[in-house]
């Protein structure tokens, strides 16, 4: 019998390979389209929920890529929103790829980065098909995770005037705003409530942690032309939000209509967003088969609960460029 290897990349050595936003966002952008021209087999995640936990559970999501990618994969990711207490990230992940002809284990990655990077890059990916080309000004909530992968991959698409941040703890921040000051050359204005963060703004980022339903984003705040993504694990919109909107789009309708938790769910549980008042998944659009924005006075709306895809993407794009380098640890599987 062959022995079986597998290469194991940290979070330092994926570092070490200094993947750029550019890499990450083509590999995404890649996984979205193979999503809306049907090469991809996308399970809805599953969430579990340790005895006793109250403030924190685990996603599992399953899928794979058709050629020429032709990888499989698992990532589990811990979504524990106290993790800064004791200084971890909110969400720690494994990523474990697999060869879809023969089961056979390929890698294990850490998908920490990897999440947080994807999740940015979907949001500037739908933002290139859904907001106004001119949108100057950003407001966004939120400064942990995800919430850097936002703010600078939109910035390289639009070159904002304005940037807005806001988050519960003013440390938080403030120390978020000076970290993106620095690394987009630009000033960027921490403010201390959702009303002065997403008013007048043209793009409102909601990637809140929020442990219990509460309303960061209000419905009259949505001027024409202006471009929502609300994907905070707890909702933080009115009910009335769908309800203004010219064009609701989701990531994948499947994981959408599944489980208890995302920002959409009441929308979705009473019936205000369904499939048929749905304009589109965002795979649709990038392939081709359904519009983006179509005119500069829609209010447009992304929905995304996070595609197992985008990990695989990234992840192999690592394990590349990591079988390339040297980079990782070879080990034994069989």
């Amino acid at each position: 019998m062959s022995q079986l290897q597998l290469r194991f990349v940290s979070g330092p050595d994926i570092e070490r390979l200094g993947l750029t936003r550019g890499d990450v966002f083509g590999a995404v952008e890649g996984a979205v389209r193979a999503q809306g021209l049907g090469q991809v087999v996308l399970e809805p995640r599953v969430h579990l929920v340790p005895p006793g936990s109250t403030r924190g559970h685990f996603n599992v999501l399953r899928g794979a890529l058709g050629p020429p990618a032709d990888v499989a994969g698992v990532k589990v990711v811990g979504d524990f929103v106290d993790n800064y207490t004791v200084g971890l990230p909110s969400e720690l992940a494994l990523i474990t790829l697999y060869d879809p002809g023969t089961g056979a284990p390929l890698a294990i990655i850490d998908g920490t980065l990897i999440t947080d990077a994807r999740t940015g890059a979907l949001t500037a990916l739908g933002a290139r098909h859904l907001a106004r080309a001119d949108s100057r000004v950003l407001g966004h909530i939120g400064a942990r995770g995800t919430a850097w992968w936002n703010v600078t991959m939109l910035d390289d698409l639009f070159g904002f005037d304005e940037i807005r941040v806001t988050s519960r703890r003013p440390e938080s921040r403030e120390d978020f705003a000076r970290r993106l000051s620095d690394e987009l050359g630009k000033p960027v204005k921490a403010v201390a409530t959702a009303s002065e963060c997403l008013v007048g703004a043209d793009i409102m980022v909601e990637a809140s942690r929020l442990t219990e339903p509460a309303v960061l984003v209000r419905t009259e705040w949505v001027t024409p032309g202006t471009f929502v993504v609300p994907y905070g694990t707890v909702s933080a919109v009115e009910l009335s939000l769908t309800d203004v909107m010219d064009k609701v789009v989701v990531d994948d309708w499947g994981q959408a209509g599944a489980g208890p938790l995302g920002s959409l769910r009441r929308h979705v549980d009473s019936g205000r967003l369904t499939r048929e008042s749905l304009h589109a998944e965002l795979g649709d659009i990038v392939a081709g088969l359904a519009p983006g924005r179509e005119h500069p006075d829609e209010r447009t709306l992304l929905w995304h609960r996070g595609l197992s895809t985008t990990d695989l993407a990234v992840a192999q794009l690592v394990l590349r460029r990591a079988e390339d380098a040297g980079v990782g640890t070879v080990l034994d599987y069989h």
